[in-house]
């Protein structure tokens, strides 16, 4: 029997300019008692105008900065607070890892979940899972929910005022999932979810792609100068909102698995997205793409910065790919979504072609 399809999403999602001085009146209704898990760079960018969204408010806030990495023992530390402090919402503040500490922190504990992105650079925002990494930073697992986050709050001006580098390589991420999803549906895998993947989440994921062509290099230009443009809001919109949602109702397949693949070297230092975007063009030379589709994913990437060879990954000889190839395809991997299947052998040989195409620019 076919599985279900089915559609995921956040219940709310906020973007504007200074959305968080707009934070109580939006959130109000979840609770009175907050938990606030920052990124040192979130804690500067938002506490401020969160604390003036409270005005005259006596709800009580907490504000803690976490250690930088999505662990295991991170999680078990904001867990204690949230229970010796009573706490009714946790709130992320902050990058990815932020992002995935409290989600996990929240459903652990059985709160409300509200994110506040202070990059662009994943989708993790509005997705329904967080990915859990070893103390050492190799990946550990995804974490799957029932629910996507309660409330997403994106300020597109925290977003123009971050480095420029975190919105290209969200961009990365988003690439990845039109290419990603669209293999998925052709052999009929499950979403990211577990369910059937719906036609309504094909189109944002294509509408994503979309938008990241149009509206790439404007949004990249206008976040340099730190203005906010439509362009940026487009852009911030594909990254967090439609890349995240459509992410969640199809699902990954190579891209994500090369990723996972670089993790597994240890002590890597490329960016999840620039490491999806390249792991897009090696998944494009599996599927047997077309030249001008995969010259069109290559030229993207080169106009708005994404890495489009092995040297910008920080990767600079075959053993590693071996290893890479190796631990992409490993059983539960998503790179088994594609069609026909994937072999260590010849996913390192699309990567070293991927690699010498890229060098050609």
């Amino acid at each position: 029997m076919k599985l279900l399809r089915a559609m995921r999403e956040p219940l709310k999602y906020v973007q504007g300019r200074d959305a968080t001085y707009h934070f109580y009146d939006e959130m109000h209704y979840m609770g009175h008692r907050w938990l606030f898990i920052c990124s040192n760079s979130g804690y500067k960018a938002c506490h401020d105008a969160l604390e003036t969204s409270f005005r005259d408010h006596d709800d009580y806030r907490r504000y803690e900065v976490f250690g930088g990495l999505s662990s295991k023992s991170e999680i078990e530390k904001m867990k204690s607070i949230v229970e010796e402090d009573h706490i009714d919402v946790v709130v992320a503040v902050g990058g990815g890892s932020a992002v995935d500490t409290a989600k996990a922190t929240a459903y652990y504990t059985g709160k409300h979940i509200v994110i506040i992105p202070t990059v662009a650079a994943t989708d993790a925002p509005c997705t329904g899972l967080s990915v859990i990494y070893n103390d050492d930073g190799s990946f550990n697992q995804y974490l799957f929910y029932p629910t996507n986050p309660d409330a997403v709050m994106v300020d597109s001006q925290v977003i123009a005022n971050a480095p420029v580098r975190f919105l290209i390589a969200g961009m990365g991420d988003a690439l990845g999932t039109y290419f990603e999803g669209r293999a998925s549906y052709r052999t009929e895998s499950s979403s990211l979810e577990g369910t059937g993947i719906t036609r309504t989440g094909m189109a944002i994921a294509k509408t994503c792609y979309d938008t990241l062509r149009e509206y790439g290099l404007q949004a990249v230009r206008s976040c340099e100068e730190h203005v906010v443009t439509p362009a940026l809001d487009a852009i911030i919109e594909a990254n967090v909102y439609m890349s995240g949602v459509g992410a969640d109702n199809v699902n990954c397949a190579a891209a994500h698995s090369f990723y996972n693949g670089v993790t597994s070297l240890g002590g890597h230092s490329a960016d999840h997205g620039c490491c999806v975007a390249f792991g897009t063009l090696v998944q494009l030379i599996l599927e047997g793409a077309s030249k001008e589709e995969f010259y069109e994913v290559q030229n993207f990437c080169k106009e708005v910065g994404l890495p489009t060879t092995l040297l910008k990954l920080g990767i600079t000889n075959h053993e590693d790919v071996r290893t890479i190839a190796k631990n992409a395809c490993v059983e539960g991997e998503t790179i088994h979504n594609l069609a026909g299947d994937v072999t260590p052998d010849e996913l390192y040989d699309a990567i070293i072609l991927a690699d010498a195409l890229g060098q050609e620019l």
